[in-house]
């Protein structure tokens, strides 16, 4: 299941390798596994991405893709906003016509700070010469045969990957150098036909789930590839980062890797934008009304399948539960995939007022029976369908999934811990670590001891949404929902650990004895 994504710190910890130009010689790596050279090579010519972080569009990226001869050359220009502050004024890596890298360069500037970065690449060595500010370091790398170059915070690269990717299949290891740092492993772990829903129609694409073994923990990621071979759009939730092509970056498009055979599309009038939603009925569904459930996904800039590596989770779900006889709808989180409505400045509060919408919208439907009513909620999803449960008494009962048991700014710490727990981190590091996650939960909350922080830390925390979570307190919520409650839970999920359930039913049960 999907991960809540609450922390700001795990954005920056769960990120790619960050440049270092001090770093030392990487030691020499065991070769890694090689795909197949792709069956035909990506289409030439031009585009434009869009960079959101956090629901937030931060910038573009131009980007050009053209051989000539026997070499392939990516190259683009970029312009992005907080947190990155990133203007890159030239980027281009050359690659030979099967994929072996030749060069790169990097001219960049970051805030005040000037970069750049020019790589040159043996078989199996990268030398990279790193500029920072004026000052010029050196490192030498070794590196696999056909390794594909990825630097961070600049998406063209990609490309490379695209085309790598368009012959693998499942279990295909590919090596991947995020230079100047180091090579790591790219493994491929699923495979999904899908179609992205356009105004003009539907744009057919595979994606690719993918784990990045980055030495201080693996991060998830996902490609998706168009018949010609071309990226078309990178997620990478742990980093709350999605990276699209500008023609389908818009609220008219989605992703859409599978149908039930009963799904009916739906629109669902919102307070000054419509919520677009996916409705399953019961097969033969005639004139009876039928117990409904709205699904509720989970945190970050998910839309109304919540597909997680390679599996439309909520799709499936729905469509399960529609054999069974109840009415189900799913629907897309406002300002994402096809719901309008503005995502940044949304909080829990407003999630929760789209779901008691499209509630009340759904006890009107004549396949409906608005005495049965029940929500779902997945992870995030858990906290908004409490929220809602308790003002509307139109949900006749609660399913919470892997949702938290404790007021938010606890959840996030926890999560931290965890993470540091994984990654093996020296003692000091962790309390320095946790020592700042503390002073940004602190001044978000008091809106106070900013001076304190670094500004990008602020751009990156400082955000309506944040604030709901670190206040969200089940404890408080709870005692005004009079609704039944099913809770479930994974033993092994570490995003939300099993005890927040036990919370939760402590907290149900407590209301009866109140009353």
């Amino acid at each position: 299941m999907q991960a809540l994504n609450y922390t700001v710190m795990r954005l920056v910890m769960a990120a790619a390798i960050t440049v270092s130009p001090s770093a030392p010689v990487a030691q020499m790596a065991p070769p890694l596994p090689q795909a197949a050279v792709p069956a035909r090579p990506p289409a030439e010519g031009g585009t434009e991405f869009t960079v959101f972080i956090r629901g937030t569009m931060v910038g573009t990226e131009q980007v050009h893709v053209l051989r000539s001869g026997g070499t392939w050359s990516i190259s683009s220009t970029a312009r992005f906003g907080p947190p990155l502050n990133l203007v890159v004024n030239r980027f281009e890596v050359k690659y030979t016509a099967d994929w072996q890298p030749v060069d790169m360069l990097i001219e960049a500037t970051q805030g005040s700070r000037t970069l750049g970065l020019a790589t040159s690449f043996g078989v199996t060595t990268a030398i990279n010469e790193i500029r920072q500010n004026g000052v010029t370091n050196t490192k030498t790398d070794q590196i696999s045969a056909r390794t594909v170059v990825l630097p961070n915070n600049i998406y063209a690269p990609f490309e490379a990957l695209a085309a790598r990717l368009t012959p693998a299949a499942v279990g295909t290891d590919l090596p991947g150098y995020i230079a100047p740092d180091a090579e790591i492993r790219i493994a491929i772990t699923a495979v999904t036909e899908e179609q992205i829903q356009t105004a003009s129609g539907p744009v057919a694409t595979r994606r690719y789930d993918l784990t990045f073994q980055n030495p201080g923990g693996a991060l998830d990621a996902t490609v998706a590839v168009d018949t010609r071979g071309r990226l078309v759009r990178l997620e990478i939730p742990g980093a709350a980062l999605r990276v699209i092509r500008s023609d389908l970056a818009g609220i008219a498009t989605r992703s859409q890797p599978v149908r039930n055979k009963t799904d009916v599309d739906v629109l669902i009038p919102a307070p000054g934008f419509n919520l677009a939603g996916t409705m399953t009925v019961p097969p033969g569904v005639g004139r009876l009304r039928h117990p409904t459930i709205v699904l509720v996904a989970g945190s970050g800039a998910v839309e109304r399948d919540e597909t997680v590596a390679g599996i439309p989770i909520l799709a499936q779900l729905a469509g399960a539960l529609a054999e069974q006889g109840f009415v189900v709808l799913r629907y897309d989180k406002r300002g994402i995939a096809q719901s309008g409505g503005r995502s940044e400045r949304a909080t829990l509060q407003d999630y929760a007022d789209d779901l008691t919408t499209a509630v009340k919208w759904l006890a009107k439907r004549e396949q409906v029976d608005p005495r049965r009513i029940s929500v779902a909620g997945h992870s995030e999803g858990g906290a908004v369908a409490l929220l809602a449960a308790a003002r509307e008494k139109k949900i006749s009962a609660l399913v919470l999934i892997a949702a938290p048991g404790t007021q938010g700014s606890e959840l996030i710490l926890e999560q931290q811990r965890h993470m540091l727990d994984v990654m093996k981190a020296p003692d000091a590091e962790r309390q320095a670590k946790i020592e700042m996650q503390q002073k940004i939960q602190a001044a978000v909350t008091t809106e106070k001891g900013w001076e304190t922080l670094p500004q990008e830390l602020r751009t990156q925390a400082d955000t309506p949404w944040f604030r709901s979570l670190l206040l969200f307190d089940p404890a408080k919520v709870m005692s005004k929902v009079k609704q039944p409650i099913l809770i479930i839970q994974g033993d092994l999920d570490r995003q939300v650990f099993p005890r927040h359930a036990d919370t939760l039913a402590s907290l149900a049960r407590a209301r009866k004895k109140a009353g």
